[in-house]
């Protein structure tokens, strides 16, 4: 990327941006993922990130990997088994570490599949086994770009799922939490303009979403014979038919 002579980098998650880190200590870097920028050491602080890094993360705290959990345990009151699917990069540990202490305070347990070579039929047979009760889709760039083939296959094991964005849901997921897909990549735009007006982007605050959002589709519920708790939907921001 630096060969092409970019004006600035867009690093999507903790393993792009430590590399683009390593790669360049002057053309300027805006980040975004679901990962701690200060606890991962991709920043000093989010006031005052210093360098040339700055970004946008996915939620305020850790990953919304807890939340998540907790709402597929409403979504099957008394869940013992969750699987967790995950993309073959080291950094979805800290989804994972999230997910599988909010499941074991709830006396659940999680089974993480991970898909290896894109191979999705390999992953979802493996899940199959696993006989979960919950399915966790893990919040990461490779999912977004093959959510058709999750979803689907997700579909078929007829348990609730729940993804980070609403284009899944949208698209026939059945349900997703988190803040909005299209709003944090106009902030990143946005992030980038100022930069490009002659911004230092180490003295740009890392920004944090405030708003995050619980959609459900109630569509695929009944495609795939779902029935979810009355006040889970009633808690729901959108509901999708």
């Amino acid at each position: 990327l630096l060969a092409t002579g970019a004006d600035a980098i867009v690093p999507l998650g903790v393993t792009a941006t430590r590399a683009a880190k390593q790669a360049t200590s002057s053309t300027p870097i805006v980040f975004y993922g679901n990962f701690d920028p200060v606890a991962t050491g991709i920043v000093d602080n989010l006031a005052r990130p210093g360098g040339n890094v700055t970004g946008i993360v996915i939620a305020p705290e850790g990953t919304l990997a807890a939340k998540k959990v907790e709402l597929l345990l409403e979504a099957v009151p008394g869940a013992t088994r969750i699987a967790f699917l995950a993309p073959p990069d080291p950094a979805i540990r800290f989804q994972e570490e999230e997910a599988r202490k909010a499941a074991a305070r709830a006396g659940a347990g999680l089974a993480v599949v991970e898909v290896k070579g894109g191979d999705y039929d390999a992953a979802f047979s493996a899940v199959a086994k696993a006989r979960p009760q919950a399915l966790f889709v893990a919040a990461h760039t490779i999912f977004v770009r093959d959510r058709a083939q999750v979803i689907e296959r997700a579909n078929r094991l007829r348990v609730p799922a729940i993804y980070e964005w609403r284009e899944h849901v949208a698209e026939g997921g059945l349900m997703s939490y988190g803040s909005s897909l299209r709003e944090t990549s106009q902030r990143v735009a946005s992030t980038l303009g100022r930069i490009f007006r002659g911004a230092n982007p180490g003295e740009i605050p890392v920004e944090q979403p405030t708003t995050f959002r619980l959609v459900i589709n109630a569509g695929t519920a009944r495609a795939t014979r779902i029935e979810l708790p009355k006040p889970l939907l009633m808690r729901a921001d959108e509901v999708i038919q």
